[in-house]
């Protein structure tokens, strides 16, 4: 099992990149292959609230991966987590 966790960003379907905190790993035996984890942005917004299709989240050294969200709970009064599936190759 592969994992990853510290800065990251998640880029939106119109480009605009959200930074925060990325944990995320690869499943494990017995689930289906895959990946997937959290993400808790550095600042809540109105588009973070409400992600659409075609999401990414960006690693450190420029790596990439397609993301779709599969949940949101929120944490404090400003802060939320959201729960990741990841679609193709991890980027970790």
């Amino acid at each position: 099992m592969s994992t990853y966790s510290g800065p990251a960003r998640l880029i939106l379907a119109d480009g605009t990149r959200v930074p925060g905190t990325a944990s995320l790993k690869t499943n494990q035996h017995g689930h289906p292959a895959g990946w997937g984890g959290t993400f808790r942005p550095d600042e809540t917004t109105d588009a973070v609230q409400a992600p659409s299709d075609g999401l990414q989240i960006e690693l450190p050294y420029e790596e990439f991966g397609d993301v779709a969200v599969t949940g949101t709970r929120r944490l404090l009064a400003t802060q939320i987590l959201m729960s990741l599936a990841g679609r193709g190759p991890a980027p970790f």
